[in-house]
């Protein structure tokens, strides 16, 4: 890697702070705020393009908003959260957690809001970066925490400008939407539209789920938590770090194994999504236009005890027939039926191959980011790409995205990546970046090691599959994922003293 660096008085040479950009307010930047910090990088900027922090938490407030993963794991290690209502917590919930959190750890001081990164341009061994304003500033580091379903995917169905009522993506919820007592569609039958559909049906008088590729649907054995319980959780010690754990472990000891080949896990996850269809749905017909023709965990598996209460209600439709177009007054299916809507519901997910982009990212000799990745974003370890020297990401492609916490994962990586920073710092380094070879060799045997799970064999199309056709995330289980990032190789990184223009590798 020739990245012509600069003579020049360098951070990792004197007696200075690192001077480190992070792109994105949510999860992933609070949690890497307070860990470089703790670290004792301070000289840090956040770039946050909307008013406020909290990222997926801070776009999605639908009715119904949950999240699958338990209250005590969706929790950062360094701020426990003794007052969760909910083994599951609730959306508004988590968001005042985040900003809570955000607030009581500096991160608000440092942000600037409404401020959207445009352009990041490499120039060895600093990256410049571009606000949309057109406001230029110089980073020793950036990193990416701008996650991954931030970019809503509204289909291109054939007149939906022409529809008289107010249509809606689930990212761009506005409570004054006409619901109780209205005519109400609702396209897509994900996550998010599980949730959707189960807080709607009782409001509306007319809700029609307009469903392609029914899901398998594994309950969710939410519970209220009682003052009690708050106050153990508050007052013996060590109950937080016991409950992370314990939650940890459900999952990755089971989902984990399912969608790696245990076939034995695989059955019960299946059995237990067919046993809540079969004692919810009784109507064989409707049973049938919801039961899945690939295997349970083949997709991320849609947690939810309400869609299917729902659905069974006398103002509720299950509509299987392709939709044809959309028309001043509804919806018209390929039946040739018009079923008449007052408000649209789009839950169509988000492109899931951005990620950073549609920032302008320019790197080594011109290379772009967009370019390198052409529909198919692949990252070494989830946290660098070749080429992109100094730029870290968390969240990024190749990590583990499936049912897990992703609060969990972020300090993982912020960690990786700290290590990384120190190994500049002692080693006096201006650069560092993945190689090509190790970049490669990461990204083929996650190729291979995907071919033996149920995200490549359950015979089903989803959001982990880009566009080289093969599942674009993490595929051996989470602990080696963990395990791996706390001992960072340093021989996969092409590095560069800050006193030598010449090519070293570490060791």
């Amino acid at each position: 890697m020739n990245t012509n660096s600069q003579e020049s008085a360098h951070w990792t040479g004197t007696n200075t702070q690192p001077r480190i950009a992070i792109i994105g307010c949510g999860v992933s930047g609070i949690s890497a705020v307070v860990h470089l910090r703790k670290a004792g990088y301070t000289d840090i900027t956040v770039f946050e393009k909307a008013g406020s922090v909290g990222g997926t938490w801070r776009e999605n407030k639908y009715p119904g908003l949950s999240c699958d993963i338990a209250s005590y794991w969706y929790s950062f290690t360094f701020a426990p959260n003794s007052n969760w209502s909910h083994r599951y917590p609730l959306g508004p919930e988590i968001r005042e957690y985040l900003e809570s959190v955000a607030e009581d750890f500096g991160v608000n001081a440092i942000t600037r809001f409404n401020t959207e990164v445009t352009e990041l341009k490499y120039s060895a061994p600093v990256w410049h970066l571009q606000t949309r304003e057109g406001e230029l500033s110089t980073f020793d580091i950036v990193i990416s925490a701008s996650g991954v379903l931030h970019h809503p995917k509204v289909p291109d169905i054939p007149g939906l400008d022409t529809f008289e009522g107010r249509w809606v993506h689930s990212t761009d919820w506005d409570d004054s939407l006409e619901i109780d007592g209205a005519n109400v569609a609702v396209i897509g039958t994900g996550s998010t539209s599980a949730q959707i559909v189960g807080a709607l049906g009782e409001r509306a008088q007319k809700l029609d789920v307009y469903q392609r590729t029914p899901q398998w649907m594994f309950p969710l054995f939410q519970h209220r938590y009682s003052s009690a319980w708050k106050w153990v959780m508050s007052n013996v010690p060590g109950m937080h770090k016991i409950m992370y754990w314990l939650h940890r472990q459900l999952l990755e000891r089971t989902l984990g194994p399912a969608t790696m080949g245990n076939d034995r896990w695989q059955h019960f996850f299946q059995w237990m999504c067919t046993r809540q269809l079969h004692q919810t749905v009784k109507d064989p017909s409707l049973r049938a236009k919801l039961t899945p023709d690939y295997k349970a965990t083949c997709k991320r598996l849609v947690i939810c005890s309400s869609f299917f209460k729902s659905i069974i209600r006398d103002n509720v439709e299950l509509v299987t027939e392709a939709i044809e177009g959309i028309e001043a007054q509804g919806v018209r299916t390929a039946d040739g039926q018009l079923r008449k809507a007052d408000t649209l519901v789009l839950c169509t997910g988000f492109h899931t191959d951005r990620y950073l982009l549609p920032v302008d990212v320019t790197g080594v000799d011109g290379k772009t980011l967009a370019g390198q990745w052409a529909g198919a974003p692949r990252a070494h370890r989830a946290t660098s790409v070749p080429s992109f020297p100094n730029l870290w990401f968390i969240q990024g492609p190749t990590g583990p995205v499936g049912n897990i916490s992703l609060v969990a994962v972020s300090e993982v990586q912020i960690k990786f990546i700290i290590q990384c920073l120190d190994k500049m710092k002692k080693d006096n380094l201006a650069v560092m970046g993945s190689s090509a070879a190790a970049y490669q060799h990461f990204n083929d045997e996650l190729k291979r090691s995907v071919q033996k799970t149920t995200w490549a064999t359950g015979g089903c199309q989803s959001w982990y599959i880009d566009g080289s056709g093969d599942p674009n995330l993490y595929s051996h289980p989470p602990r080696q994922f963990y395990r791996d990032m706390k001992h960072p190789n340093f021989s996969e990184f092409i590095v560069e003293s800050a006193n030598l223009k010449n090519e070293v590798i570490a060791q």
